[in-house]
């Protein structure tokens, strides 16, 4: 048998109480914020123990449509950030950046050294030279 357990959630300034209700027990806590109670609010459940099924309704100020509004809210809401500040045009030198060095490779894709010392250097081709192999 399915038996509901009822977390009713009230604001107190900052904080929020919550009182969890059912199976003939009534558990209270606070939290600092209803993510918070929420999550407390679950903990009292599993306290309250008990076999079998268990549906928790959530309400606050007596409908599980305001909870559910404000604990979305608070869930989807992006937290506030101090506005990016950008230094101005020439106070950060830029990086520096070479073209003739390789990205490093793990060490597991790397060439022993015995082969790597084998293999010739490589030369730039110059277009002359591959015109000529071009028509040979």
């Amino acid at each position: 048998m399915v038996e509901a357990i009822t977390a009713t959630y009230t604001q107190e300034d900052a904080d929020w109480a919550i009182t969890v209700s059912g199976r003939g027990k009534e558990l209270t806590a606070r939290a600092p914020g209803i993510i918070a109670a929420r999550d407390r609010a679950d903990q009292l459940v599993e306290e309250l123990g008990g076999e079998g099924k268990t549906t928790v309704v959530h309400l606050l100020n007596g409908s599980a449509f305001e909870f559910t509004q404000a604990y979305m809210t608070a869930r989807l809401t992006l937290p506030k950030l101090p506005p990016l500040e950008v230094p101005p045009p020439g106070s950060v030198p830029k990086q520096q950046t070479t073209s003739d060095k390789k990205p490093a490779l793990p060490p597991s894709k790397q060439l022993p050294q015995a082969v790597e010392e084998s293999k010739p250097a490589a030369e730039p081709a110059q277009p002359e030279k591959k015109a000529e192999q071009a028509r040979a």
